[in-house]
């Protein structure tokens, strides 16, 4: 039995432990009661029991088991902290549980199980279920696969991975064990449930027999798909919706819902990849070349049945995929080539996504194969082709579909329009751009035409399954010329069409038209940009940023394919001309006079070819008169033009008639419907007049005219050509002047390049010199359009020209082209829709990459020179790549089809030759350069091993990586590189120069871009994995990427991603991804759609017209950062650079003047708080160091990178100083404009200055001082305070420039630090400076002892820290020092404090050496002043604003609160009156000599107050947030809103001033009378109230023991407090904001007031009681209910406590508590019950039974018990729940006497009275209570006994004994041996003198209430010697006494109010008295922190002589 006892006394948790069965079965049992009582799942019970629940479920013995596994699942179910558990319980589950014979421990298992699921714990069950299907038992494996089956049943298969299962699948079907096998069926069968036929891959290789069962099995299951029957947590509410629909009778929507569940799996995803390669025979590579078909075939097969495998291990398919190519193209026999084909099928379905790099090369292959008959050859083909497509995107092969369907094989043309319909099935309206079916549809159309049916047929389909995919509307613009029957044909196929998307077939294409617009109107929008993307492509420098972000809309990268057809003329601005131009048929000369005669008069007609000029004039007046008048449908142009043309035409010899013909002309163009055949008949006539001197002008207006109406394109094309077969070199300089103009006023949109250079070229050559430089001036200005590119096709001119023409391209650099202002306007008013239209000319106008000629290379990338490139001696594989590099540089710009160039590059970029490597890079840019766009098929191919190489150990070699990648992605955009696996699996190589650099790629191009593919998660779990790497380059290159990820991913995807992680790794992940979140930039925003109006900003980058006027531009274009950034006016960016000191010439590219025009300083939310926390919690660098490191230099750069413009930061962090003025420059410039953006990066502008500070270049020093002047006096005008990290990371660096040997630098570091006090409190500063007097630099010394003495002078002695004393001891070491500046500066500082100070300095400065003292002495008296001289020094240079600051500057500014002191004291050094002379340096220190000589009155005269109007109180205000600034010295200023008067009048009422006190009352109470007014009052009351009982004391101690005061005056001030106090109390809403402490306070103070007998004395005395009884009954009633209650408790507790206090003081708080209880049953519902029962509580911890009964009355004991009855009557037994803050609630007294009291109303419901119970009830009492204390004192003396414990239980008993003085604790001693006894005795003595010794000290600071008030205990001494001499505190300080003498045993303090509120009510009133009071201290402080014992030695006798004087001559 002694064992039982033992272990019943245990807590549950160590039950639960214990070794004994019956224990830990009873601990488990009563932990399963704990645990269903917990209601809280966040409960902290639940943590104790953390450790122990895998013990619940392991337990040894299975019945306690069985219990344990019950406590486990409710805790599992409940526990907020149950997920930490997961692991080693379900492990001990399967292990300890699952092997159990008895069923009911495996299904509690299971469940528990399920529970951890259900609570979001999915992957580790199931990664420990799976560990358990390894067990050598079989019961635990069946167990595993049953909860598994059951899981899968209940959650469904999102939330259980199927993947891991299927892969175990087959080894449980091979198990020996029958029910393994069994329970394996089971699971296949509900897998199937799932996922259908995805299952059946995986099973295919198991035991016939069992896949046979399984076949019958899965037929019998039901078709519908399957729901899950339980969910998540989180999904909880989706459950109950399914619950109501399933009860409403319609689960449509939960059919909807899962409908898209089941396609989910993909059972390509549950397959294992196979690894092929290595499987290959030896001699592949030999048979597939050998002569016999025969091995070739053998090899073909052994291929075949590898690729057989459904997945394949991804790898280098290369040379394969080249070897099966080979057979495809080339191999004579069909069978071989169909094997081929099947092989090239199972490679690309194995492979899918990462086939995609092969697709380019087989494509044009298996199309020009198509030309074979044999069927089984071309279903081979079809199979393969159909099967790469799905690997690679249409856009990748667009280009060699393209190619092979101008074959002119019918079969191919066939097969391969065919292909193309069976791959538009595949596409969806965004997947298949306008730029792309364009192109397609073009070919397509050619074949409907075609002479073969097959061909017509096909393209047919083809053209039908497009318009089914993308819609009528957007088809048809390619369609217009199409005649109706094959319209109706393609229409007819349409409707056929069944699309693997599933769009059903009829009507569905006109239906979901609407769909697919909201994508084609982003595609239009994207035409224009698409343009630019190309067109900027071979641009260097900046320029290349832009375009890959500024593409729009879906189809961004949708470009235009075969040059072929974008470059003829003739598909040029179709739709421009659609709308414009009628193709007029050429008219006969008769039909044309006709035409004319109608509308013009018969005299015009007849006059045209007079032969007097006079009249031919005349004629022309009517012409134009006629033409004028003419409407625009009747104008017959061409038989207009040709009467024009008609004899003497063109060869007019008159000028006037001439140049009226050809103002005629124009006028025809812009009125008319002017066509091209029009503009044929007059082109001669203008071209050959152009150069002629007088009509020239009138030829170009013409001929602008003409090119508005027939476009530019097209018109100068026509006059280039004309004028350049005249031999006229006049006529040709001018037309290319002409031309030049014109591009500038219509954009480059369309406009046909090579043409031109041909042309211009021709020019060149000319010998007319006006013809070359016209020649020169055009290509300056289609430089601006096309850009450096252009430079290519004048190379090998001569040198002298070129120099010429390099000179005008410079010129150009850095313009933006013009907006267009013509050839918009006219084309938007044809017939079609304006979007349209605007599209169509910039889709037409083609991209000028794409117009620049391109050469085919191909042929001559032979064999020969693959091989030379692959040779085994490098210097032959040298000469290769230089041969490859000599045919890229000839060709200059080439196309796409570069043969086997890649494959063998590509084995160059792992060459062992460094040296090679960089060639092969190189020459991969140049590729990059001169393929343009097209590279974008190579990417997966050649691009992805580019990036390989980033991995490289040799610097040099990976920056030429980074280059040609670079170079590549500017050409592609990024989408190809991101796309499918390929970047993940780079990034997972555990090389870390690879995946820094990779990263740092990664985290420059992702912000740039709008939207990523999908297939960026797949490098998350690999930057997680960088995040953690052992380099920590790689881990900051990863840190740095984080957001941009982020960015585009979202953060919940990210945080989910981090599920797969180790615990530990997870933890920190997450906490950087908290840190990222923070940081994370915006996407870039999409720029303004292009439609009829491109954005003018965008020029720059982009090649077409750009229609806003630049002007506009500025506001409206978006620039591609992360931040948006206007474009700048080329006039503002001309003056920056004027400012910014001049740039190198010419090598501005455009793009950094655009850039450099938005905000530099980015605000980032919280940015500046995340930086601090960062440092703080260690993350970062501190920043402290003696001289810069890298280290801080870089992390600088990484915290600016995210809120400076970048272009700033290069600035900043250049390694030219010349960089660093400048962005000081741009710095300064921007300060007033962005003042947040400085704010929020103030921290790190000045870490960055003190970098500079370690410049040795002057001129950087002197600008950064510059800047930091004007920067400190912006931030005091913005009333900034200086954070701690702020002023720590910049301050001691400023001081080391303190000692420059520079005069004007260190007048400037002085000038700062001057500024600075005003952001930063001079005392913080202070310890600063002084550190700075260490410096072995003597002149920092000086400088820094003199900034010492200013602060001094300035601010007080208040500023010396620590302490005055030892300030000074350290300012006069320097007396001594050996260097004469110093020490003159040292003693000038303390001269300085002698003249503040006194002669207190010689104490505070302790014991110098004779010589130091003798200097020191002889210096004082030379400065001959006074102390009492020293005028106080004004600080004006702050201009005080009364402002309402933005949220993020004032949340700046709330400095930390002990600013306070040093606040206030800047506040009474400005605010000083000159006559205040009198410096007070402590704050307590009495000027006893003056009050000795004045002989006045006592009571100082208060100057009459200043009367405000009240009414303007209330007009809406603003109230700022407080903030810590000084506080106002101007009074009118502190006025100006409603909170600042309100807290002046409160302050007022607390005024030593009688009248005063009155005159603030009565302003309060006209407030509170009126009640639209009293409102304002809201949220002061507690303030009011303070200072009202604050007044009450003083009149209680001060005014009514004052004789002198007329006794009127006080009843006065009585009333006018009890009538305020009475209006107040009416008022409920505010009556309620009274607190409990003030509530405390004002009941004291009243039922003071109520006892006072000097009141009764007085005539109206009687009726100040009776108000008083009234205002008190008022606060009973009307205060918060819950805080008069407590209130009332406390105040009671304290007057039994008090001695001194009168028992009628205790009897009247009884009175009101009893009268509470009255109002109980009406309020007990809005009382918070639970702090009125923890007041119960303490009052009854304070007064246990035994001392209450101690008292003389009994009504306290009554009182109590009276409250406690009625609150249990009114709550009856749920009065239990409300003990909930009562802490170990069962050791309380209160819980056993309601206990009781619930019990008794229980059994004698009303049968006694209720005294009688009372006595049973206190007899009870007794006896517990008495059974409680002893064992209580058991419990003390154990603990004397035990070694560890003895000092505790001495300690306890002395509590103890002290508590409870009549306890009686002999019969514990009794017991015990002598010297134990002795022992006890003697510790308690010792510990008796430690407390006394102790305690001694602050028995004298105790005042009336408990509180601790004082600064020190001078104040309080000095209190008492005032009082003593019957002063009040007016004098000195107008404060009413916060103590009073009555002196009270220490008691545990009570909160009071008048802690919280009264420092704000002092600095309140002393401010605004210093005004009233000149003659008062201006530098007096209520500030603790800076008396110290060293600065008060005043002598207190002295004190007490002087006192004692000072009372008897007032006498």
């Amino acid at each position: 039995m002694g064992d039982d006892s033992e272990w019943l006394k245990l807590p549950v948790d160590q039950k639960c432990e214990h070794k004994l069965w019956k224990a830990r079965l009873s601990g488990y049992e009563e932990a399963l009661k704990i645990f269903q009582k917990i209601k809280d799942e966040k409960s902290p019970e639940w943590s104790k029991f953390l450790g122990l629940i895998k013990k619940f479920v392991t337990d040894s013995n299975a019945v306690v088991q069985l219990k344990g596994l019950e406590a486990a699942l409710v805790y599992v179910e409940n526990a907020h902290v149950a997920g930490k558990t997961t692991g080693e319980v379900v492990s001990g589950v399967v292990s300890k549980v699952f092997n159990q014979p008895k069923v009911k421990a495996k299904e509690l298992g299971i469940e528990i199980c399920l529970m951890y699921i259900e609570i979001e714990k999915g992957e580790a069950v199931q990664e420990e279920l799976l560990k358990g299907l390894d067990n050598k038992n079989p019961k635990i494996i069946v167990a595993c696969i049953e909860t598994l089956r059951k899981a899968l049943s209940e959650f469904g298969s999102k939330i259980i991975l199927l993947k891991p299962i299927i892969k175990v699948l087959p080894k449980l079907f091979e198990s020996r064990e029958k029910a393994v096998r069994d329970e394996a069926k089971l699971i296949a069968v509900e897998i199937y449930r799932w996922i259908r036929d995805a299952l059946r891959p995986p099973l295919q290789n198991i035991n016939s027999v069992q896949l046979k069962e399984l076949e019958e099995e899965w037929v019998k299951l039901p078709v519908g798909a399957p729901k899950p029957t339980r969910f998540l947590r989180s999904q909880q509410e989706l459950e109950a919706k399914l619950e109501q629909q399933q009860s409403a009778g319609g689960d449509a929507e939960g059919g909807g819902d899962d409908g898209d569940e089941v396609p989910q799996i993909d059972a390509y995803e549950l397959l294992e990849a196979v690894e092929i390669l290595s499987k290959l025979p030896k001699d592949f590579y030999d048979k597939i070349e050998a002569k016999k078909w025969q091995e070739r075939k053998e090899a073909l097969e052994a291929v075949e049945a590898l690729v057989k495998n459904p997945k394949l291990e991804a790898g280098d398919y290369a040379d394969l995929v080249k070897a099966l190519k080979k057979v495809v193209g080339k191999d004579t026999n069909v069978m071989l080539v169909a094997l081929a084909a099947k092989c090239l099928t199972g490679l690309a379905v194995g492979l899918r996504k990462k086939f995609g790099q092969y697709a380019g090369h087989v494509v044009p292959t298996i199309l020009e194969k198509f030309k074979e008959k044999k069927p089984q050859v071309v279903q081979a083909l079809q199979e393969a082709i159909d099967a790469i497509f799905l690997t690679t995107t249409l856009q990748n092969i667009s280009e060699d579909v393209l190619a092979v369907m101008d074959n002119k094989n019918p079969t191919i043309k066939q097969q391969t329009s065919l292909f193309i319909a069976r791959s538009f099935r595949h596409c969806t309206a965004s997947t298949l751009p306008k730029s792309l079916l364009k192109p397609f549809c073009a070919a397509l159309l050619k074949h409907i035409n075609d002479s073969a049916p097959e061909v017509r047929d096909a393209a047919f389909e083809a053209l039908g399954t497009a318009l089914k995919v993308v819609g009528e509307k957007a088809v048809n613009p390619f369609l217009a010329d199409v005649d109706k029957l094959k319209l109706d044909k393609i229409k007819e196929c349409s409707e056929k069409v069944e699309l693997v998307h599933g769009k059903k077939a009829g009507l569905a294409a006109d239906k979901k038209e609407l769909k697919p617009v909201p994508g084609r109107t982003a595609a239009s929008g994207a035409a224009g940009d698409k343009d630019t993307k190309d067109v900027s492509v071979p641009k260097p420098g900046p320029l290349k940023k832009a375009p890959t972000a500024k593409a729009g809309g879906p189809p961004k990268k949708g470009k235009p394919t075969a040059p072929g057809i974008t470059g003829s003329t003739g598909t040029k601005n179709k739709k421009g001309l659609e709308t414009k131009e009628i193709v007029e048929p050429e008219l006969s000369i008769e039909v044309c006079e006709e035409k004319a005669s109608a509308v013009l008069p018969a005299t015009c007609i007849q006059l045209l070819d007079s032969s007097n000029w006079k009249e031919r004039l005349a004629c022309m007046e009517e012409f134009q008169k006629a033409v004028e008048l003419m409407d625009r449908t009747e104008m017959p142009c061409q038989a207009l033009v040709r009467m024009l043309a008609k004899k003497p035409g063109w060869k007019e010899t008159n000028f006037q008639v001439m140049q009226m013909k050809l103002h005629i002309v124009a006028l025809i163009a812009q009125k008319g419907n002017f066509s091209k055949t029009s503009a044929q008949i007059v082109l001669d006539g203008l071209v050959d007049k152009i150069g002629d001197v007088k009509c020239g002008n009138h030829a170009k207006e013409a001929m602008t005219a003409m090119a508005e109406a027939c476009m530019l394109p097209w018109t100068a094309e026509q006059v280039m050509s004309t004028a350049f077969s005249q031999k006229n070199p006049k006529n040709q300089s001018e037309t290319l002047n002409w031309l030049s103009n014109a591009i500038k006023e219509f954009g480059f949109s369309g406009l046909n390049v090579k043409a031109f250079i041909s042309n211009v070229k021709t020019a060149l050559a000319a010998t007319n010199p006006a013809v070359r430089t016209s020649a020169i001036t055009l290509l300056g200005v289609m430089y601006l359009y096309v850009g450096p590119s252009l430079r290519m096709f004048f190379e090998d001119e001569k040198p002298a020209l070129l120099s010429q023409i390099d000179a005008e391209f410079e010129k150009m650099q850095g313009q933006t082209p013009p907006a267009p202002t013509r050839g918009i306007s006219k084309h938007s008013t044809g017939g079609t829709d304006e979007a349209e239209d605007g599209d169509e000319p910039d889709d037409g106008g083609n991209d000028v990459v794409d117009l620049l000629p391109r050469t085919e290379i191909s042929d001559k990338i032979t064999s020969e020179l693959v091989s030379k490139i692959g040779d085994k001696n490098w210097k032959i594989r040298k000469e290769g790549l230089d041969e490859v590099a000599g045919i890229i540089n000839e060709a200059k710009f080439i196309q796409p089809n570069i043969g086997e160039l890649p494959t063998a590059l590509k084995g160059r970029l792992n060459d062992s030759n460094k040296i090679l490597v960089q060639q092969t890079l190189n020459i991969l840019q140049q590729l990059a350069v001169a393929m343009g766009p097209n590279i974008k098929q190579h990417v997966k191919n050649l691009g992805i091993p580019i990036i390989t190489v980033l991995g490289d150990s040799k610097n040099n070699v990976r920056a030429a990586a980074l280059a040609t990648v670079n170079a590549w992605a500017e050409q592609t955009g990024m989408k190809e590189w991101l796309e499918g696996e390929d970047l993940s699996e780079e990034l997972k190589k555990e090389n870390p120069f690879l995946r820094q650099e990779l990263l740092g790629w990664l985290a420059e191009k992702l912000p740039t871009l709008r939207s990523t593919p999908t297939d960026l998660i797949l490098c998350v779990p690999h930057l997680y994995s960088c995040l953690e790497d052992r380099n920590g380059d790689v881990r900051k290159k990863a840190q740095d990427a984080l957001p941009f990820f982020m960015m585009h991913l979202g953060y919940e995807k990210m945080a989910k991603a981090t599920g797969k992680l180790k615990p530990t790794s997870k933890d920190q992940v997450l906490a950087m991804l908290e840190k990222a979140k923070a940081n994370m930039p915006a996407k870039p925003t999409a720029p303004t759609k292009a439609t009829s109006k491109p954005m003018g900003g965008a020029a720059p980058a982009r090649f077409q017209p750009t229609s806003a006027p630049v002007e506009d531009s500025v506001s409206s274009t978006v620039e591609t950062k992360p931040d948006p950034k206007k474009t700048k006016v080329p006039g503002v960016s001309s003056k920056a650079k004027s400012t910014q000191g001049k740039k190198a010439p010419g090598k501005t590219s455009l793009k950094e003047d655009e850039d450099k025009s938005g905000p530099i300083f980015i605000v980032v939310p919280n940015g500046k708080e995340q930086r601090m926390k960062d440092e703080k919690g260690l993350k970062v660098l501190k920043w402290n160091f003696t001289t810069p490191r890298d280290e801080y230099i870089e992390q600088l750069k990484t915290q600016m990178s995210s809120c400076v413009a970048k272009w700033l930061q290069d600035e900043m962090f250049h390694s030219d100083f010349q960089h660093h003025n400048k962005a000081l420059a741009v710095m300064v410039d921007h300060l007033e404009s962005e003042k947040e953006g400085v704010i929020g990066c103030l921290d790190l502008i000045l870490k960055w200055l003190t970098l500079r500070f370690f410049d040795t270049n002057t001129s950087v020093l002197m600008k950064a001082l510059e800047y930091l002047k004007l920067l400190f006096t912006l931030l005091s005008e913005e009333e900034y305070h200086l954070t701690e990290n702020e002023a720590s990371s910049f301050i001691p660096y400023l001081i080391l420039k303190v000692g420059e040997p520079k005069d004007v630098i260190r007048k400037d570091v002085r000038a700062i630090l001057n500024r600075m006090c005003l952001v930063y409190p001079a005392s913080k500063l202070f310890p600063f400076v002084m550190e700075g007097t260490k410096s072995k630099n003597s002149k920092q010394r000086a400088e820094c002892l003199e900034e010492l003495g200013c602060l001094v002078e300035s601010y007080g002695m208040n500023v010396c820290q620590p302490t005055p004393g030892k300030a000074l001891k350290e300012i006069a070491v320097h007396i001594g020092d050996r260097d004469n500046a110093v020490r003159n500066a040292a003693l000038n500082t303390i001269v300085t404090v002698y003249n503040v100070h006194g002669d207190q300095v010689f104490k505070l400065i302790g014991n110098l050496s004779e010589k130091d003292m003798s200097m020191l002495e002889e210096r004082i008296k030379r400065s001959a002043k006074r102390p009492s001289s020293a005028p106080m020094k004004q600080l004006e240079e702050k201009p005080q604003r009364n402002q309402n600051m933005t949220s993020n500057a004032s949340m700046l500014r709330k400095g930390p609160a002990e600013d306070m002191s040093s606040k206030l004291n800047q506040a009474r050094g400005m605010s000083g009156h000159p006559e205040a002379t009198q410096m007070v340096h402590r704050e307590f220190q009495l000027d006893l000599d003056e009050i000795e000589n004045d002989n006045g009155t006592v009571r100082c005269e208060m100057p009459e107050l200043v009367q405000h109007k009240l009414d303007d109180i209330f007009e809406p205000v603003l109230i700022p947030e407080p903030k810590i600034r000084a506080v106002s010295p101007h009074f009118d200023d502190m006025h100006s809103n409603t909170a600042s008067t309100i807290n002046f009048i409160i302050s007022q009422v607390a005024s030593g001033d009688i009248n005063a006190s009155i005159q603030a009352l009565t302003q309060i109470d006209e407030v509170l009378r009126q009640e639209d007014k009293a409102e304002a009052m809201s949220g002061h009351i507690d303030q009011f109230l303070i200072a009202t009982f604050m007044q009450l004391r003083l009149i209680y101690n001060t005014h009514m023991a004052d004789e002198k005061l007329e006794k009127d005056e006080i009843i006065k001030l009585y009333s006018c407090i009890i009538g305020n106090m009475i209006s107040l109390f009416q008022i409920e809403s505010l009556a309620r904001e009274a607190s409990t402490g003030v509530l405390k306070d004002l009941m004291h103070g009243l039922i003071t007031l109520m006892l006072d007998s000097r009141i009764e004395d007085l005539e109206e005395g009687q009726q100040v009681i009776r108000s008083v009884n009234l205002l008190v009954v008022k606060v009973l009633e009307k205060s918060d209910q819950t805080n008069i209650l407590s209130a009332l408790l406390v105040l009671l507790q304290d007057s039994l406590l008090a001695t001194a206090s009168s028992p009628k003081f205790s009897e009247l708080v009884m009175k009101c508590l009893w009268r509470m209880v009255r109002l109980l049953p009406d309020t007990i519902n809005s009382i918070n019950l639970d702090r009125i029962l923890l007041d119960i509580h303490i009052f009854m911890k304070v007064f246990p039974k035994e001392k209450l009964k101690q008292c003389k009355s009994e009504f306290p004991i009554r009182t109590l018990k009276t409250l406690l009855h009625t609150l249990c009557k009114l709550k009856g037994p749920k009065i239990l729940d409300h003990l909930t803050m009562i802490d170990n609630k069962n050791e309380s007294e209160l819980e056993a006497h309601l206990c009781r009291m619930m019990k008794h109303s229980m059994d004698q419901a009303g049968s006694k009275s209720e005294k009688e119970t009372e006595k049973g009830a206190s007899r009870i009492d007794e006896k517990s209570s008495k059974a409680k204390v002893n064992d209580f004192l058991a419990e003390i003396f154990k603990k004397i006994g035990s070694k560890e414990n003895t000092k505790e239980g001495l300690a306890e008993l002395y509590e103890y004994k002290k508590k409870y003085s009549d306890a009686d604790i002999e019969p514990f001693l009794k017991n015990s041996s002598q010297f134990f006894q002795s022992y006890v005795e003697r510790g308690l003595r010792v510990i008796e003198m430690e407390r006394e010794g102790k305690g001694r000290l602050p028995t004298s600071t105790g005042n009336t209430n408990g509180e601790e008030v004082g600064p020190s205990v001078y104040l309080e001494r000095l209190k008492i010697l005032r009082q003593r001499c019957g002063l009040d505190n007016t004098k000195q300080d107008d404060r009413p006494p916060l103590t009073s003498l009555l002196s009270k045993p220490t008691v545990p303090p009570v909160a009071s109010s008048t802690d919280m509120l009264h420092s704000k009510l002092f600095q309140l009133r002393e401010s605004r008295e210093q005004h009233q009071h000149p003659e008062l201290d201006s530098n007096q402080t209520h500030s603790a922190g800076t008396v110290t014992s060293s600065s008060t030695t005043t002598n207190i006798d002295d004190l007490k002589k002087r006192l004692e004087r000072i009372k008897s001559s007032r006498k």
